[in-house]
Protein backbone atom coordinates (compact mmCIF):
# COMPACT_ATOMS: atom_id res chain seq x y z
CA UNK A 1 0.00 0.00 0.00
CA UNK A 2 1.35 3.42 -0.96
CA UNK A 3 2.23 5.91 1.72
CA UNK A 4 -0.01 8.91 2.16
CA UNK A 5 1.28 12.08 0.44
CA UNK A 6 3.07 14.64 2.63
CA UNK A 7 0.85 17.03 4.60
CA UNK A 8 -0.37 20.31 3.12
CA UNK A 9 -1.80 23.36 4.85
CA UNK A 10 -5.36 24.50 3.99
CA UNK A 11 -5.72 26.74 0.94
CA UNK A 12 -7.26 29.68 2.77
CA UNK A 13 -5.19 31.66 5.26
CA UNK A 14 -4.21 35.26 5.91
CA UNK A 15 -1.87 36.85 3.39
CA UNK A 16 0.06 40.09 3.16
CA UNK A 17 0.07 42.02 -0.12
CA UNK A 18 1.99 45.02 -1.36
CA UNK A 19 0.96 47.20 -4.30
CA UNK A 20 3.22 49.68 -6.05
CA UNK A 21 3.85 51.44 -9.33
CA UNK A 22 6.51 50.06 -11.64
CA UNK A 23 9.35 52.63 -11.49
CA UNK A 24 9.94 52.07 -15.18
CA UNK A 25 6.31 52.48 -16.25
CA UNK A 26 3.83 54.77 -14.46
CA UNK A 27 0.92 52.95 -16.13
CA UNK A 28 1.92 49.59 -14.66
CA UNK A 29 0.85 48.60 -11.14
CA UNK A 30 2.22 45.53 -9.35
CA UNK A 31 0.35 43.54 -6.69
CA UNK A 32 2.60 41.02 -4.94
CA UNK A 33 1.83 38.37 -2.35
CA UNK A 34 4.47 38.97 0.32
CA UNK A 35 3.31 35.95 2.28
CA UNK A 36 4.34 33.77 -0.64
CA UNK A 37 7.42 35.68 -1.74
CA UNK A 38 8.88 35.70 1.79
CA UNK A 39 8.23 31.99 2.26
CA UNK A 40 10.91 29.32 2.53
CA UNK A 41 9.52 27.28 -0.39
CA UNK A 42 11.95 25.55 -2.74
CA UNK A 43 11.62 22.80 -5.34
CA UNK A 44 12.35 19.41 -3.78
CA UNK A 45 12.18 17.33 -6.95
CA UNK A 46 14.16 14.16 -6.25
CA UNK A 47 14.34 15.07 -2.55
CA UNK A 48 10.96 13.96 -1.26
CA UNK A 49 8.63 15.24 -3.98
CA UNK A 50 5.56 13.01 -4.00
CA UNK A 51 4.42 13.95 -7.51
CA UNK A 52 1.03 15.13 -8.71
CA UNK A 53 -0.11 11.62 -9.69
CA UNK A 54 -0.36 8.86 -7.12
CA UNK A 55 2.29 6.20 -7.53
CA UNK A 56 4.49 8.37 -9.80
CA UNK A 57 6.73 10.43 -7.50
CA UNK A 58 9.56 10.43 -10.05
CA UNK A 59 7.39 12.52 -12.40
CA UNK A 60 7.23 15.47 -10.02
CA UNK A 61 4.85 17.94 -11.69
CA UNK A 62 5.65 16.61 -15.19
CA UNK A 63 3.00 13.90 -15.46
CA UNK A 64 0.89 16.07 -17.76
CA UNK A 65 2.10 17.82 -20.87
CA UNK A 66 2.70 21.57 -20.72
CA UNK A 67 0.44 23.91 -22.70
CA UNK A 68 1.96 26.87 -24.54
CA UNK A 69 0.92 30.41 -23.69
CA UNK A 70 1.48 31.95 -27.13
CA UNK A 71 3.42 31.73 -30.38
CA UNK A 72 6.58 33.15 -28.79
CA UNK A 73 6.53 30.42 -26.15
CA UNK A 74 6.20 27.68 -28.76
CA UNK A 75 8.90 29.20 -30.99
CA UNK A 76 11.36 29.50 -28.09
CA UNK A 77 10.84 25.91 -26.94
CA UNK A 78 11.08 24.63 -30.53
CA UNK A 79 14.50 26.25 -30.83
CA UNK A 80 15.56 24.67 -27.53
CA UNK A 81 14.41 21.21 -28.64
CA UNK A 82 16.72 21.53 -31.62
CA UNK A 83 19.68 21.87 -29.25
CA UNK A 84 18.93 18.72 -27.25
CA UNK A 85 21.40 15.87 -27.58
CA UNK A 86 20.60 12.22 -27.02
CA UNK A 87 22.49 12.48 -23.74
CA UNK A 88 20.19 15.31 -22.67
CA UNK A 89 16.98 13.62 -23.77
CA UNK A 90 16.19 10.02 -22.87
CA UNK A 91 13.17 9.83 -25.20
CA UNK A 92 14.79 11.61 -28.14
CA UNK A 93 14.14 8.73 -30.54
CA UNK A 94 10.45 8.79 -29.67
CA UNK A 95 10.04 12.52 -29.33
CA UNK A 96 12.00 14.04 -32.18
CA UNK A 97 9.49 13.09 -34.90
CA UNK A 98 6.63 14.64 -32.88
CA UNK A 99 6.88 16.23 -29.43
CA UNK A 100 3.58 18.14 -29.31
CA UNK A 101 -0.02 16.97 -29.35
CA UNK A 102 -3.39 18.68 -29.60
CA UNK A 103 -5.56 19.12 -26.55
CA UNK A 104 -7.96 21.75 -25.23
CA UNK A 105 -6.74 24.66 -23.15
CA UNK A 106 -9.04 25.97 -20.41
CA UNK A 107 -8.65 29.67 -21.15
CA UNK A 108 -10.06 31.39 -24.21
CA UNK A 109 -7.67 32.90 -26.74
CA UNK A 110 -8.06 36.33 -28.29
CA UNK A 111 -7.77 35.12 -31.87
CA UNK A 112 -7.81 31.94 -33.92
CA UNK A 113 -4.04 31.73 -34.33
CA UNK A 114 -3.47 32.11 -30.60
CA UNK A 115 -6.16 29.53 -29.91
CA UNK A 116 -4.30 27.10 -32.16
CA UNK A 117 -1.11 27.51 -30.18
CA UNK A 118 -2.90 27.16 -26.86
CA UNK A 119 -4.45 23.90 -28.01
CA UNK A 120 -0.97 22.38 -28.20
CA UNK A 121 0.92 20.84 -25.35
CA UNK A 122 4.06 18.79 -24.98
CA UNK A 123 3.31 15.19 -25.83
CA UNK A 124 2.88 12.61 -23.08
CA UNK A 125 4.58 9.22 -23.35
CA UNK A 126 3.90 6.37 -20.92
CA UNK A 127 2.07 8.68 -18.53
CA UNK A 128 4.39 11.68 -18.42
CA UNK A 129 5.86 14.51 -20.50
CA UNK A 130 8.05 13.42 -23.40
CA UNK A 131 10.85 15.64 -22.07
CA UNK A 132 10.90 13.95 -18.67
CA UNK A 133 13.96 11.72 -18.29
CA UNK A 134 12.94 8.70 -16.25
CA UNK A 135 14.97 7.06 -13.46
CA UNK A 136 17.93 5.17 -14.87
CA UNK A 137 18.85 7.76 -17.48
CA UNK A 138 22.66 8.20 -17.35
CA UNK A 139 22.32 11.96 -17.05
CA UNK A 140 19.83 11.67 -14.24
CA UNK A 141 16.05 11.98 -14.12
CA UNK A 142 14.19 15.23 -14.67
CA UNK A 143 13.45 17.65 -17.48
CA UNK A 144 15.65 17.26 -20.57
CA UNK A 145 15.20 20.94 -21.43
CA UNK A 146 16.32 21.90 -17.91
CA UNK A 147 19.35 19.61 -18.16
CA UNK A 148 20.35 21.10 -21.50
CA UNK A 149 20.07 24.64 -20.12
CA UNK A 150 22.41 23.84 -17.24
CA UNK A 151 24.83 22.08 -19.59
CA UNK A 152 25.03 25.06 -21.91
CA UNK A 153 25.15 27.69 -19.17
CA UNK A 154 21.79 29.39 -19.76
CA UNK A 155 18.87 29.81 -17.40
CA UNK A 156 16.17 27.12 -17.74
CA UNK A 157 13.53 29.81 -18.24
CA UNK A 158 15.00 30.31 -21.71
CA UNK A 159 14.46 26.69 -22.74
CA UNK A 160 11.33 25.44 -20.95
CA UNK A 161 7.64 26.19 -21.65
CA UNK A 162 6.36 29.28 -19.83
CA UNK A 163 4.14 27.34 -17.46
CA UNK A 164 7.06 25.13 -16.41
CA UNK A 165 9.54 27.86 -15.50
CA UNK A 166 6.94 30.16 -13.96
CA UNK A 167 5.81 27.59 -11.42
CA UNK A 168 5.24 27.99 -8.52
CA UNK A 169 4.61 31.70 -9.15
CA UNK A 170 1.31 32.64 -10.77
CA UNK A 171 1.06 35.86 -12.76
CA UNK A 172 -2.24 37.43 -13.75
CA UNK A 173 -2.57 40.62 -15.79
CA UNK A 174 -5.57 42.89 -16.22
CA UNK A 175 -6.10 46.24 -17.93
CA UNK A 176 -8.05 48.35 -15.44
CA UNK A 177 -10.03 51.54 -16.03
CA UNK A 178 -9.96 53.71 -12.93
CA UNK A 179 -12.82 55.90 -11.70
CA UNK A 180 -11.09 58.99 -13.14
CA UNK A 181 -10.96 57.42 -16.59
CA UNK A 182 -7.25 56.58 -16.62
CA UNK A 183 -6.07 53.10 -17.55
CA UNK A 184 -3.35 50.96 -15.98
CA UNK A 185 -2.05 47.44 -16.40
CA UNK A 186 -2.28 45.58 -13.10
CA UNK A 187 0.06 42.61 -12.72
CA UNK A 188 -0.56 40.26 -9.80
CA UNK A 189 2.05 37.73 -8.71
CA UNK A 190 1.36 35.14 -6.05
CA UNK A 191 1.31 31.49 -5.15
CA UNK A 192 0.41 28.93 -7.80
CA UNK A 193 -1.54 26.75 -5.41
CA UNK A 194 -3.96 23.96 -6.26
CA UNK A 195 -6.57 26.43 -7.45
CA UNK A 196 -4.16 27.68 -10.09
CA UNK A 197 -4.74 24.45 -12.01
CA UNK A 198 -8.49 25.01 -12.15
CA UNK A 199 -11.05 22.54 -10.77
CA UNK A 200 -8.71 19.62 -11.49
CA UNK A 201 -6.15 20.99 -9.10
CA UNK A 202 -8.10 19.65 -6.17
CA UNK A 203 -7.62 16.13 -7.55
CA UNK A 204 -3.82 16.24 -7.64
CA UNK A 205 -2.23 13.55 -5.51
CA UNK A 206 0.01 16.19 -3.90
CA UNK A 207 0.96 19.79 -4.54
CA UNK A 208 4.12 21.28 -3.13
CA UNK A 209 3.40 24.95 -2.46
CA UNK A 210 1.32 24.23 0.63
CA UNK A 211 3.49 21.43 1.96
CA UNK A 212 5.85 22.13 4.88
CA UNK A 213 8.17 19.48 3.41
CA UNK A 214 8.98 21.92 0.57
CA UNK A 215 9.46 25.01 2.75
CA UNK A 216 13.10 24.40 3.61
CA UNK A 217 15.04 27.11 1.76
CA UNK A 218 17.40 29.34 3.78
CA UNK A 219 16.52 32.21 1.43
CA UNK A 220 13.08 33.61 0.59
CA UNK A 221 11.40 32.92 -2.72
CA UNK A 222 11.83 36.55 -3.82
CA UNK A 223 15.58 35.87 -3.95
CA UNK A 224 15.73 32.28 -5.17
CA UNK A 225 13.28 33.11 -8.00
CA UNK A 226 14.85 36.45 -8.91
CA UNK A 227 15.44 35.56 -12.57
CA UNK A 228 11.88 34.34 -13.03
CA UNK A 229 10.39 37.38 -11.29
CA UNK A 230 12.48 39.71 -13.44
CA UNK A 231 11.21 37.93 -16.53
CA UNK A 232 7.61 38.26 -15.30
CA UNK A 233 7.75 41.85 -14.01
CA UNK A 234 10.75 43.59 -15.54
CA UNK A 235 14.00 44.60 -13.86
CA UNK A 236 12.78 47.94 -12.44
CA UNK A 237 9.66 46.45 -10.91
CA UNK A 238 11.61 43.54 -9.45
CA UNK A 239 14.12 45.91 -7.84
CA UNK A 240 11.28 47.79 -6.14
CA UNK A 241 9.61 44.54 -5.10
CA UNK A 242 12.85 43.37 -3.56
CA UNK A 243 13.31 46.67 -1.73
CA UNK A 244 9.81 46.49 -0.26
CA UNK A 245 10.32 42.85 0.69
CA UNK A 246 13.51 43.73 2.53
CA UNK A 247 11.61 46.35 4.52
CA UNK A 248 8.87 43.88 5.38
CA UNK A 249 11.27 41.21 6.53
CA UNK A 250 13.08 43.78 8.68
CA UNK A 251 9.80 44.73 10.34
CA UNK A 252 8.55 41.16 10.65
CA UNK A 253 5.98 39.54 8.38
CA UNK A 254 2.51 39.84 9.89
CA UNK A 255 1.04 36.94 7.90
CA UNK A 256 3.82 34.39 7.26
CA UNK A 257 3.11 31.35 5.14
CA UNK A 258 1.75 28.61 7.42
CA UNK A 259 3.77 25.95 5.59
CA UNK A 260 7.04 27.71 6.42
CA UNK A 261 8.67 27.24 9.83
CA UNK A 262 7.82 29.79 12.50
CA UNK A 263 9.57 32.15 12.70
CA UNK A 264 10.45 31.97 9.01
CA UNK A 265 14.21 31.28 9.02
CA UNK A 266 14.96 33.01 5.71
CA UNK A 267 17.60 35.63 5.06
CA UNK A 268 17.42 38.10 2.20
CA UNK A 269 20.97 39.01 1.29
CA UNK A 270 21.27 42.77 0.86
CA UNK A 271 22.61 44.02 -2.43
CA UNK A 272 25.06 46.88 -2.40
CA UNK A 273 24.27 49.84 -4.65
CA UNK A 274 26.02 49.54 -8.02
Amino acid sequence: MLDEPPDEVPLDFSREWVEFTDPGDPEHRIRADLTWLTSAWTCIYGRGCAGVVEGRPDDGCCSHGAFFTDEDDLTRVTAAVGLLTDDDWQLAAVGRPSWTEADSADDAADDEAEAGVRSLRTRTVDGACVFLNRPGHPGGSGCALHRMALRTGVHPLTTKPDVCWQLPVRREQEHVKRPDGTHVLVTTVGEFDRRGWGPGGHDLHWWCTGAPLAHVSPEPLVETYAAELIALLGADAYAELRRLTELRLDQGVIAPHPASPTPVPVELHRRRPG
